[in-house]
C-alpha cells in the first residue's frame, strides 16, 4: 500500500527519535554509572579523626633553656617540616609548634592508625573524633620505616574501619579518602589507583599505592577506601613541585600496615628481616652483558660482611631474580619482600650468575633498630665506628672497580645515627669529602672526624650509582 507524504514524514521523524536516543542512552549511562559515595561516606566517616599534635618550646623559667644548642635545630622534626615546611628555628625561647594529620579507628576500645611523621617527637596528641569528642592519646608505637603509628586514647564502643586486602588492588579502579586536609574535618575526595608497588628512600620497605586521589596536608595517616568502604591503604605523601596537590599521592598498603600495627601492638616496635645486599636496579646494557634478556631484577653490588646473604654463598655481580618465589622486576621490590619477614625466617633466592640461574637458601638476619624504630646497625664486622654515627670500611679493588674507580673514599657499611639515615645516607655509599676535606681512606677519615665539633652540622660528599652529590645533617648526641 502507498504512503503520503505526510505519513512517510512521520516515520522519518519516528526514526531520527529513535536514532538520536541510541546514542543519547549511553552518555546518559555513563553520568548515571558513576560511583554514588554516599553511603560509603556516612558509613566509614565516623571512624575518622582529626589528629593535632604540639611540640612544647622552651620553658622560659628553665635556666638551661638558653644553653642549648642552636644546631639541634638542624634536625628539624618530620611534624614541622610536613606541616609548616619551616627551615629552622632562631636560638632562644621557642613557642609551642603545632601540626595536624589524619587517623581511622580500627579497634571499638580506642586504637587508632595514623602516619610515624604526624606524631614524630610530638610532646601531646589530641584525637578529636568525627562527633567533636577530644581524647588524649597515648602513643603505642611508631616505625619510621613504614611511616606508621599506632595510638591508643581511653574510650569504648567506637566506630572502626576493616582492613581490606590492598594486594587485590587494580589500576583504574575507584578509591575514596577521608581526612582533614588544612583542618577541614571529614573531607572526602576520590579518585582511581594509578600504579601499585611504587618506592620512596625514606620508606624503601613499602610498596606505594599511587593514585590521582586529591590529598593535601592534614590527609596524612587518613584511611584510602576501595568501594566496599574497607580500608586499603593509609594516605602517607605526594609527589608536589609548589606543597599542593598535583595528581600525585602515595599510601601505604594495608598489607604493610597489618602487620606493622600487630608488631607495634604486641612490642611496641617492628622487626625485620635483613639479606645484607647493597642493590641497584639492572639497565638494558647491564642486563645484556650479564646473560639476561630483559633488564630485571635486583644486581648486588655489595655484600655485607658476615651477613645472611655472604652466608649464603651470594656474591657482588649476582642479580636477585626471585625472593622466596616472588619474582623481583626491579631493585625496588626486593627490599619491601625481605623486610615483610621476621628475622629467622628462611627463604631460598634465585640469582643469575654469570648467565646461569643458581638458588641460595638463606636465614635472614635482624635489621637492628633502637626504641623509636630507627634503623641503627646491622650484622656487620669488622667495621669502624665514629662520631659521624656510620660505621665504615675500606674499599676493596673489586668494589671500586664496579664504583667506577673513584678516588679515595671510605664505605659505609651500616648507619647507627638516625640523623643520618633521615638525611638519605644508606649503606653502600662511598664518603669522598667531610665539609670540603678529601678523605683518602680510612686513616684520613679517622683524623677528620676526630676534628669535628660536637653539635655541628658536617657536609658528606658521597658517591652512588656512579652519581656524586652532598649530604648535610648534624650527628646525634649521646649527652
Amino acid at each position: 500500500m502507498k504512503r503520503s507524504a505526510p505519513e512517510n514524514n512521520r516515520i522519518i521523524f519516528v526514526v531520527l527519535v529513535m536514532f538520536m536516543a541510541a546514542f543519547a542512552i549511553p552518555a546518559q549511562a555513563r553520568v548515571t554509572g558513576l560511583p554514588d559515595f554516599t553511603s560509603l561516606v556516612e558509613e566509614a566517616g565516623p571512624a575518622v579523626v582529626n589528629i593535632r599534635v604540639t611540640q612544647f618550646g622552651d620553658d622560659p623559667l628553665d635556666d638551661d633553656s638558653s644553653a642549648r644548642n642552636p644546631h639541634d635545630m638542624d634536625q628539624m622534626p618530620d611534624i614541622l617540616r610536613r606541616f609548616f615546611g619551616v627551615p629552622g628555628m632562631p636560638e632562644g625561647n621557642q613557642p609551642p609548634r603545632r601540626g595536624a594529620g589524619s587517623g581511622f579507628v580500627i579497634d571499638a576500645d580506642g586504637y587508632i592508625v595514623t602516619n610515624h611523621h604526624v606524631i614524630a617527637d610530638a610532646d601531646e596528641i589530641i584525637v578529636r573524633m568525627a562527633d567533636r569528642h577530644e581524647y588524649k592519646a597515648e602513643l603505642v608505637g611508631s616505625d619510621p620505616l613504614s611511616d606508621v603509628a599506632l595510638l591508643k586514647i581511653d574510650a569504648e564502643d567506637l566506630p572502626t574501619l576493616e582492613f581490606g586486602d590492598s594486594e587485590a588492588l587494580k589500576p583504574g579502579e575507584w578509591v575514596v579518602a577521608i581526612g582533614s586536609p588544612f583542618n577541614f574535618d571529614q573531607s572526602v575526595t576520590a579518585g582511581i589507583v594509578s600504579a601499585k608497588g611504587r618506592s620512596n628512600a625514606q620508606q624503601q620497605y613499602v610498596p606505594f599505592i599511587q593514585t590521582d586521589v586529591a590529598i593535601n596536608r592534614g590527609n596524612s595517616g587518613g584511611p584510602l577506601l576501595n568501594l566496599d568502604g574497607k580500608v586499603v591503604g593509609v594516605n602517607s605523601w605526594i609527589l608536589s613541585s609548589g606543597g599542593g596537590f598535583i595528581g600525585l599521592s602515595f599510601s601505604i598498603p594495608t598489607d604493610t600496615v597489618r602487620n606493622t600495627v600487630k608488631q607495634l601492638r604486641e612490642h611496641g616496635k617492628v622487626s625485620r628481616g635483613l639479606l645484607g645486599v647493597q642493590i641497584t636496579g639492572v639497565t638494558r646494557e647491564m642486563a645484556e652483558a650479564l646473560g639476561l634478556n630483559k633488564p630485571v631484577g635486583a644486581l648486588v653490588d655489595a655484600v655485607n660482611p658476615g651477613s645472611a646473604a655472604e652466608k649464603a654463598g651470594i656474591k657482588p655481580g649476582d642479580i636477585i631474580l626471585e625472593f622466596d618465589g616472588e619474582m623481583i622486576e626491579s631493585s625496588n621490590d626486593l627490599p619491601p619482600l625481605v623486610g615483610s619477614n621476621p628475622p629467622g625466617t628462611e627463604a631460598d633466592v634465585l640469582v643469575s650468575r654469570n648467565g646461569k640461574e643458581k638458588t641460595f637458601e638463606v636465614v635472614l638476619d635482624a635489621l637492628e633498630s633502637d626504641e623509636e624504630g630507627n634503623v641503627t646497625t646491622s650484622t656487620q664486622s669488622g667495621a669502624e665506628s665514629n662520631e659521624l654515627g656510620l660505621r665504615v670500611e675500606p674499599i676493596s679493588e673489586d668494589r671500586r672497580r664496579q664504583l667506577g674507580d673513584p678516588e679515595g673514599g671510605v664505605l659505609i657499611s651500616a648507619i647507627e645515627d638516625s640523623a643520618a639515615y633521615r638525611a638519605g645516607l644508606r649503606p653502600g655509599d662511598v664518603i669522598l669529602a667531610i665539609n670540603n676535606q678529601p678523605v683518602d681512606g680510612i686513616e684520613s677519615f679517622k683524623e677528620i672526624t676526630a676534628d669535628l665539633e660536637p653539635g655541628k652540622a658536617v657536609a658528606l660528599r658521597v658517591m652512588r650509582e656512579g652519581v656524586s652529590r652532598f649530604i648535610a645533617y648534624t650527628p646525634s648526641s649521646d649527652d
